[in-house]
């Protein structure tokens, strides 16, 4: 694709600059609302988003990709601790690209997973006056729903699989190749059904384990097993305060399960909820006919004030 530009943004944190990288797929000149796009993790570079190119390709709207700080190929701190690593960190620094970027008074966002808590989070305590439509991927509205969101997925696990997890974790042996091989499975079943997986999703998932800093301190050694910062994260209290349409899609077979999303589209004034019925926690890998087209629909549609 020919219409792709690349680029760093100078983040200033406590007299320090650090980097940004970005890539815009589209024309942010081009008067079309662009979209950016938020990763998750916390620590997992965007490559595994990379198809939401798609929606320049079929609606002309300019798509903004970046590493958040910390991963891909913004600047890594590894030295940092807890007290570096926080929301409101990287809610400064999305400000920062948007100013940057010159699209801070239009814009849209989608986010995938921790990219959807920051998204919901920005959204809500910040009311960004130039966001116009949200867009939340499998994304929880509170951490500790996740955590019963997957509590209830690994008890669908084989039997000697749960026990093989609940071993290594007691004993603190996650690096044991056979708790990685019991993960490995939640993951095939839960993280992203296709087989095998996607280039750009491995990608994502070789440029955390080159570096877990953000991954390790505010999420925890995987997906199920939180014990990170964020363990007792929630958004719930601030959603009533975010006025932008906003689509909240999950999965049949997702992390995030109903009960995960359910508080995002009741305290949400203007929700639209879909659920996909053959995708886990990547449904634009898994279903991307239908997922594109839904998404395409709702970030074209010309919404009331009383959506």
């Amino acid at each position: 694709m020919s219409d792709i530009t690349t680029g760093t943004a100078g983040f200033v944190v406590g007299g320090e600059t650090y980097q940004t990288w970005y890539k815009v797929v589209g024309n942010l000149k081009s008067g079309i609302r662009p979209l950016v796009t938020l990763h998750g993790g916390p620590g997992v570079p965007h490559h595994y988003l990379s198809t939401q190119d798609v929606l320049y390709k079929i609606n002309s709207i300019p798509v903004v990709f970046y590493d958040q700080l910390g991963c891909g190929a913004s600047t890594h701190l590894p030295e940092k601790g807890k007290d570096f690593w926080t929301e409101e960190l990287f809610m400064d620094e999305l400000d920062n690209l948007l100013t940057h970027l010159g699209i801070a008074d239009d814009f849209d966002l989608l986010g995938h997973s921790w990219g959807g808590m920051l998204g919901a989070a920005y959204a809500s305590k910040r009311h960004p006056a130039g966001l116009k439509r949200l867009v939340l991927l499998d994304t929880p509205a509170s951490m500790a729903l996740w955590d019963a969101s997957c509590a209830i997925l690994l008890e669908g696990l084989p039997k000697d699989t749960q026990e093989i997890l609940k071993k290594h974790q007691e004993a603190g042996t996650l690096e044991d190749p056979e708790y990685k091989a019991a993960v490995a499975l939640f993951y095939q079943r839960h993280v992203c059904r296709t087989n095998p997986w996607p280039n750009d999703v491995l990608k994502s998932f070789a440029g955390l384990e080159e570096d877990p800093t953000v991954y390790n301190i505010m999420a925890g050694p995987n997906e199920f097993y939180i014990i990170g910062t964020l363990k007792t994260w929630s958004v719930i209290d601030s959603l009533h305060t975010i006025t932008q349409p906003t689509l909240i899609v999950n999965s049949r077979y997702d992390e995030a399960q109903d009960i995960c999303v359910t508080p995002l589209f009741e305290n949400i004034p203007k929700a639209k909820w879909v659920q996909m019925g053959e995708s886990s926690h990547m449904p634009f890998h898994e279903e991307p006919e239908r997922y594109f087209k839904v998404v395409s629909q709702f970030l074209t549609a010309n919404y009331s004030s009383t959506m």
